[in-house]
């Protein structure tokens, strides 16, 4: 029997992860468009419901009845295969994912994550490498050269940013003793690790921003360069299925940062409870890429990389070695 509750309430946790990834762009687009139209002195959308609030499900219902066309020189098969690359890691590394500690529900102790791994931050890394495939497949396979082009783009774009994404997160280890996201939590209970590791926090941040192709760092889908970039050729649900992957991106982003560097779920001067401070902290770097897009100029494809290369690499293996140095000064905690 208690076999069958823990697979039960497994089943239920993953299904409610994919629900709420699934809706996650209906709310995000209208905030997006809203913030969009007030930083810019207009209104945003207004016409479908009240102060647009159904303009995401005119969108979504107007995506799902779209024709699914598909180029006549396109490699079928890759083409079709590409959004659900793109679309599946995102969704997978949730599972390693912690929302708290646990909670109870009629005398039922249920933790608010589905597995907690003890190497959590190497398998996020390792499975959010994979998108790139469904990047790569999307341009390629469409068989347009803007399509191509766009997919390069995002191939060294996302390859230059992972290293220093990386690098930024081994002081964080080196704090917390652990790969486990929720010892990295608890290791924070009294103080935050930016406080400790701003410099990490800093690159983890800009290269996080460059991994979800938002601007100043959109490159890949330059509308003036490429038309739309590696998702030119598509339309329809296919088209829908990138866009989810961009919005779970920038959620996964902005998990990552709250719980490596701004203490997870743990509060500070006022009493909530955790999974709102959580929730609350997680928002609020929501609405920094969203602010960011309608706030910076996009970067030139040189500066991008020099700032991958030349920048964020630099300070990222400097934080390493100035952590391990002072770490090793006055004893590991």
């Amino acid at each position: 029997m208690e076999l069958a509750v823990a697979l039960g309430l497994i089943v239920f946790k993953v299904a409610f992860l994919i629900a709420i990834l699934l809706l996650l762009p209906l709310p995000l687009t209208w905030v997006e468009r809203k913030v969009a139209g007030h930083m810019q002195q207009r209104m945003g959308p207004m016409r479908v419901g009240w102060h647009g609030l159904l303009q995401p499900v005119a969108d979504g219902i107007k995506l799902l009845t779209k024709e699914d066309h598909i180029p006549a020189e396109a490699d079928r098969f890759l083409f079709k295969l590409a959004p659900i690359l793109a679309l599946a890691p995102p969704f997978v590394v949730f599972v390693a994912v912690p929302f708290g500690e646990s909670i109870s529900v009629l005398g039922t102790e249920i933790t608010l994550y589905v597995s907690n791994m003890n190497v959590a931050l190497l398998f996020v890394f390792a499975v959010i490498g994979i998108e790139v495939y469904g990047v790569i497949f999307g341009g390629w396979a469409a068989n347009s050269k803007y399509a191509v082009l766009g997919s390069l783009r995002t191939c060294a774009q996302m390859i230059s940013y992972e290293i220093p994404m990386g690098f930024a997160v081994i002081g964080v280890v080196m704090l917390a003793q652990s790969m486990s996201l929720l010892d990295i939590v608890r290791a924070q209970a009294d103080v935050w690790n930016v406080v400790y590791q701003p410099v990490g926090f800093f690159v983890f941040f800009v290269a996080g921003l460059a991994e979800a192709q938002r601007i100043p760092f959109d490159l890949a889908e330059a509308e003036g360069d490429l038309g739309a970039g590696f998702h030119t050729e598509y339309s329809g649900i296919r088209f829908a299925f990138f866009m989810v992957s961009e919005y779970a991106i920038v959620l996964l982003v902005s998990v990552l940062v709250v719980i490596l560097f701004f203490g997870g779920w743990n509060g500070v001067l006022v009493p909530l409870p955790p999974l709102l401070w959580f929730v609350l902290k997680v928002a609020f770097f929501v609405y920094l890429f969203i602010w960011f897009r309608f706030t910076f100029p996009r970067y030139r494809y040189d500066q991008l990389m020099a700032i991958g290369w030349k920048v964020l690499l630099p300070l990222s293996m400097a934080n390493i070695i100035i952590t391990g140095v002072l770490l090793g000064a006055v004893g590991a905690p």
